[in-house]
């Protein structure tokens, strides 16, 4: 590796959720969900800073607590339900950058909501975007079903494939595989959010999560699961 760094690790914690009020914060195992993430983002051998972007005044104690950086609150424009989450990550690196003399090119995104990834996925997602040379590394994982399996429902109410491709009756077994993004690790180019406002370009490259590390909260229920498979795992290996 050349004794690359990747020096800055963003862990986006808004303060508002509708689906489960307070969630970046609220205690799984004694511990606040945020903590999972900074946990491991300690563990990474490539990441030098962690910082915390946040509008929530009780996320920045806490992330300060676990002594992780908020060198600045997040804009409320940008910490609403229909914010977008480019625009925050663009507004966060273009300050750090400007403001506090900083020089990123590069950076990683991990996401509070993913407790179960480990310091390994991180290191090896760093890894991929070093030896690739890529513009980005998205975390995945393998989709439980076929994408074109999926139906929707017409004005009529009838039932309908989803997508317009049309195939034979097929196991899924003789269907390619198909990933999704899990939201657990994104590794971006900033030239790439800044001057292509995406995510994804010809070489952006995945990296494969198991489905047991690949929990992304968002619901009570999804929280729920979530509390009960760690407290089953009495070792916590995840973490």
């Amino acid at each position: 590796m050349g004794g690359f760094r990747l020096v800055i690790a963003i862990i986006p914690a808004r303060g508002g959720s509708k689906e489960l009020p307070g969630k970046n914060i609220k205690k799984m195992n004694d511990k606040p969900l945020i903590w999972y993430t900074i946990n491991v983002a300690k563990k990474s051998k490539f990441i030098d800073k962690i910082i915390v972007s946040t509008d929530d005044n009780e996320i920045a104690k806490i992330a300060k607590r676990y002594e992780v950086g908020v060198p600045f609150m997040r804009p409320k424009e940008l910490a609403r339900d229909d914010s977008i989450a480019i625009d925050n990550y663009i507004y966060t690196i273009d300050r750090l950058n400007k403001e506090f003399n900083y020089s990123i090119g590069e950076f990683i995104i991990l996401q509070p909501t993913s407790p179960f990834r480990i310091s390994l996925d991180i290191d090896n997602a760093i890894q991929i975007f070093k030896e690739k040379k890529a513009d980005s590394v998205i975390s995945v994982s393998e989709a439980i079903h076929p994408p074109i399996w999926a139906m929707r429902i017409n004005s009529k109410g009838i039932l309908k494939n989803y997508f317009d491709i049309k195939i034979k009756n097929k196991n899924r077994q003789e269907i390619e595989k198909a990933y999704m993004p899990n939201g657990a690790i994104f590794v971006f180019k900033f030239s790439l959010l800044k001057e292509k406002y995406s995510y994804y370009s010809d070489k952006t490259y995945p990296y494969i999560m198991p489905l047991e590390r690949s929990i992304d909260i968002d619901s009570k229920l999804d929280f729920e699961f979530a509390e009960y498979l760690m407290k089953k795992n009495e070792k916590n290996i995840f973490v």
